[in-house]
């Protein structure tokens, strides 16, 4: 195990900042997870650490050393990519003991090696297979079974499992997280999937247009995004936002309904956030909070959601179970007043109340 820190990174492609100020601490045997939309940059910040990539900027530290000129090899750090890059014309066993062979371990140390991480991804019976014969699970277990034979200090995995089925996705997620736990071995996942990271990590990344936006604990980011950017990006549906004032102990919303929300200023102009999961049905449109009507709905037998047009605006809702919504049909939402969020709407910063 190691720690891993990056301080300031700046990562130019010419004249574009890819990276811009960029810090990230995993401590050892931490699990983090970096997140966001294409193009943020999060792809780039594990190629750098592993040293794929040259920074322009800041220091990379790896184990207590700066790592910025050494090579990828000497960093002990073993990277799984999206694509499994497995030579198609070599066996698993060959595949999973290829980085052995190549750094000059004899037959002798690369067979018990490889065997131990066959038994760990249970590949035990594939060994004399090609990646041609498996299915993607199974190469993306041997993808991980190279790197594990090398025994590093850090794993950098680059959106493991986009190439993967919803179902087989799921399995895999459950299968990467026990061999974390059973390894104990620092290490850093990329993916644009928030739920992958949420149900994974325990500490997220996220980050937008090269620069670093949030960091915490799944449920910290969940329960106090620090700004409209992560409060949209954390959480499926994505949080309610609505535009108003915060005027005294009220929010007006643009179609001048009011929402009791105690600690405002006068006049000042926010964004109230309410995740959908947060809304409830009200009994009489006396005891509501908002009222509005169903524009169309859906239902996966777990989970009923609705668009509700209400304040001027579209919301999201979901609920728990199967509830018949028709469109058309109105509805009277409540929300318990601790599952508010207040942002400024200029800065898209949270706002203490």
């Amino acid at each position: 195990m190691a720690e891993v820190r990056a301080e300031s990174l700046v990562k130019n492609f010419g004249a574009v900042q890819v990276l811009r100020d960029v810090s990230l601490e995993a401590k050892e045997g931490e699990f983090v997870a970096l997140v966001g939309p294409s193009g943020c940059g999060k792809s780039t910040l594990l190629r750098c650490i592993a040293g794929l990539e040259e920074v322009q900027g800041g220091l990379i530290h790896i184990g207590g050393r700066v790592v910025n000129n050494l090579e990828p090899k000497e960093r002990d750090a073993a990277m799984v990519f999206q694509n499994y890059a497995l030579y198609p014309h070599m066996t698993v066993r060959q595949n999973m003991g290829y980085s052995l062979k190549l750094r000059g371990h004899k037959p002798a140390e690369i067979k018990p090696r490889v065997e131990e991480a066959a038994q760990i991804l249970g590949l035990t019976d594939y060994l004399e297979r090609h990646p041609r014969q498996l299915s993607g699970g199974q190469r993306q277990r041997v993808a991980m079974g190279r790197a594990i034979v090398r025994k590093p200090s850090v794993f950098l995995f680059d959106e493991p499992l986009s190439n993967l089925d919803a179902a087989l996705r799921v399995q895999m997620r459950a299968e990467i997280r026990s061999l974390h736990k059973r390894l104990g071995v620092t290490s850093i996942y990329v993916t644009h999937d928030q739920i992958e990271a949420m149900t994974m990590a325990d500490k997220i990344v996220v980050m937008r247009n090269g620069k670093v936006e949030q960091v915490g604990a799944p449920l910290e980011l969940y329960e106090r995004p620090a700004n409209t950017f992560v409060a949209t990006f954390i959480g499926s549906p994505a949080m309610n936002l609505l535009e108003g004032e915060w005027a005294d102990d009220w929010f007006v919303a643009k179609t001048g309904e009011t929402i009791a929300l105690p600690g405002g200023s006068a006049g000042r102009k926010i964004h109230l956030g309410i995740r959908p999961e947060h809304l409830a049905l009200a009994p009489s449109s006396e005891n509501a909070m908002i009222s509005g009507t169903v524009l169309q709905a859906e239902c996966t037998g777990a989970t009923s959601y609705a668009a509700v047009k209400a304040l001027g605006t579209v919301l999201q809702l979901a609920l728990p179970g199967t509830i018949p919504f028709t469109a058309g049909q109105p509805l009277h939402l409540t929300a318990a007043p601790h599952s508010l969020h207040v942002f400024d709407f200029d800065t898209g910063a949270r706002l203490v109340r």
